[in-house]
């Protein structure tokens, strides 16, 4: 009887050890996979890859400051509902939304100087079906004013400044690949899609215009007997200026 229960539980210490040793096993394995996967971290050589320059629509938007005892609008006001206008026309997505303070003090200035700034949008070429006005309630505490956005195309890179690789000496096998920094080419595609004029040139050209055809016949007379066809300049003194001298 006593050699039959030294057998059993002989039996459960070995089952139990071999339970054991099954265990550590799987979790050396885990570990390391998990150290390979974190060691290993690829990405993109190409910093057009890392740093794509997406294109989405985005809000153009100009403040009007309104005074409590002044109606219309200063002459730099209206330099930039003008300049404001004149862009809408040629970049906008969307019609022109002008949020209104209502009531308050300045209700009389506001109304004024919405009426001035409907007739600078109808003097520039703004069809008055594109204009839509909300009013909203002004706080008591800061100076009300007139908003006017629209939505347009706008292209942006980044965000920068991410670091998700170590630059310094460590474990990671690719800090000995030389191979560029995440963060590399970053600034260069936020610059360049802040400075594009038109966002769709960074996805396809844009199409052929007419040329100009009375310089074209002037140059092609000018072939045509001989001479040469590159303009002449009247009264421009090209030569090297002397101040400093």
């Amino acid at each position: 009887m006593t050699k039959t229960i030294h057998k059993a539980v002989s039996k459960r210490r070995g089952r139990f050890a071999l339970c054991l040793l099954v265990v550590g096993g799987a979790a050396v394995t885990l570990a390391g996979c998990y150290k390979t996967d974190v060691a290993q971290i690829e990405y993109p050589n190409d910093f057009h890859q890392r740093h794509p320059i997406v294109i989405r629509e985005g809000v153009q938007s100009v403040e009007v400051m309104i005074g409590r005892n002044r109606g219309g609008l200063t002459p730099s006001q209206r330099a930039d509902v003008v300049s404001f206008a004149q862009a809408w026309r040629h970049e906008a997505s969307s019609g022109i939304i002008i949020d209104a303070p209502r009531g308050g003090p300045t209700a009389h200035a506001a109304a004024d100087s919405i009426r001035e700034i409907r007739s600078i949008f109808a003097a520039v070429g703004v069809p008055p079906n594109a204009i839509y006005v909300r009013n909203y309630r002004p706080s008591r505490s800061s100076l009300a004013s007139i908003k006017l956005d629209y939505s347009k195309m706008v292209a942006e890179a980044g965000p920068c400044g991410q670091w998700p690789v170590d630059l310094g000496p460590v474990l990671d096998s690719g800090y000995i690949e030389n191979r560029p920094y995440w963060n590399l080419g970053c600034a260069s595609q936020r610059n360049l899609a802040s400075m594009v004029d038109n966002p769709a040139d960074l996805v396809q050209p844009r199409g052929e215009t007419p040329p100009y055809a009375p310089r074209r016949s002037v140059a092609l007379e000018h072939y045509r007997k001989g001479e040469s066809p590159s303009a002449t300049y009247f009264g421009y003194d090209a030569k090297i200026s002397d101040v400093g001298k």
